[in-house]
């Protein structure tokens, strides 16, 4: 039983062509292992095919970078575990467990298998990152307006699926020009990447938040209905208000104006946020700084 991860890295083509040359001679790993980009699958995938050969009850593996941890199986008393690298690129750590101890001869066998796991683990590490990259938004590091709009269709299908509730919330920043205009612009993009910290410190670990694009956010509340959608957005509102901006010698105070809109039977993605972008701009119509519902 190893106690401590251990590093395990492919310093050459050659360490990696040679391993594979001798461990791939009765086990089908390396193809296997072609057929996805997901971290979860390529984990089971590799379980799966070496369990005949390191027999074991269950595996764990853990990806901080991308907040990843999948486990399957039984975690038993014994384990053996591998901090997987690459480059000195991270891949994360696995751990297999069983009941009775790794032998000698099945860690050696086990830390030459790995090496089949590594590229395929760099392959869907690079993947991986070139979509959060897609869909992120690199000034609020919130997702963007393509995240939102398949994350939409997506929560619309499940809530229609499971018959459950589903609203939006719209946050624009009230008098966003005057920021940029007083302060530069360099003022408005801290205004806008503070205002989207305080939105996800606001909402539930169920909810998702989007830069729509501008000084324009939108929420996604997944099994809410209206009543509960008002509640979370008068609570938004009320910690936007109470935050402050300091920004050189001056302190700003920002505040926002929310539309907020609930599915109904026959929405179409469309329909569903022009309701709330049109109860936004009654709040502004009537004050700012206040939540609107779209009906």
């Amino acid at each position: 039983m190893r106690d401590k991860a251990a590093d395990l890295a492919i310093v050459s083509n050659k360490t990696f062509e040679a391993s594979t040359a001798v461990n791939l001679h009765h086990y089908d790993i390396s193809s296997a292992l072609q057929t996805s980009l997901e971290f979860n699958e390529l984990i089971a995938i590799f379980c799966d095919k070496i369990q005949n050969t390191i027999p074991h009850n269950g595996f764990e593996y853990i990806n901080e970078d991308f907040d990843l941890e999948f486990k399957r199986g039984v975690m038993a008393r014994h384990s053996c575990s591998y901090a997987l690298k690459v480059e000195e690129q991270q891949l994360g750590e696995l751990k297999l467990t069983r009941s009775n101890r790794f032998s000698k001869d099945e860690l050696k066998m086990l830390e030459s298998l790995l090496c089949c796991l590594i590229y395929p683990l760099r392959n869907a590490t690079l993947f991986q990152q070139a979509l959060k990259m897609a869909f992120t938004d690199p000034l609020t590091k919130t997702n963007n307006r393509t995240a939102f709009n398949d994350c939409l269709l997506r929560e619309i299908k499940r809530a229609h699926r499971n018959s459950q509730h589903l609203s939006v919330i719209f946050v624009d920043v009230d008098h966003f020009k005057h920021i940029n205009d007083d302060y530069g612009h360099a003022c408005g993009d801290l205004a806008l990447s503070s205002l989207a910290g305080w939105l996800k410190d606001s909402v539930r670990g169920s909810d998702a938040v989007f830069r729509y694009g501008g000084e324009e956010f939108v929420i996604l509340l997944s099994d809410t209905d209206i009543d509960g959608a008002m509640v979370i957005g008068e609570r938004i509102r009320a910690d936007i208000e109470s935050h402050t901006l300091a920004y050189g010698m001056d302190v700003l105070n920002l505040t926002a104006s929310l539309g907020v809109a609930a599915l109904k039977g026959s929405d179409s993605p469309e329909f569903l946020l022009k309701r709330a972008d049109a109860a936004m701009y009654q709040a502004k119509q009537r004050g700012r700084n206040r939540v609107e519902v779209g009906y």
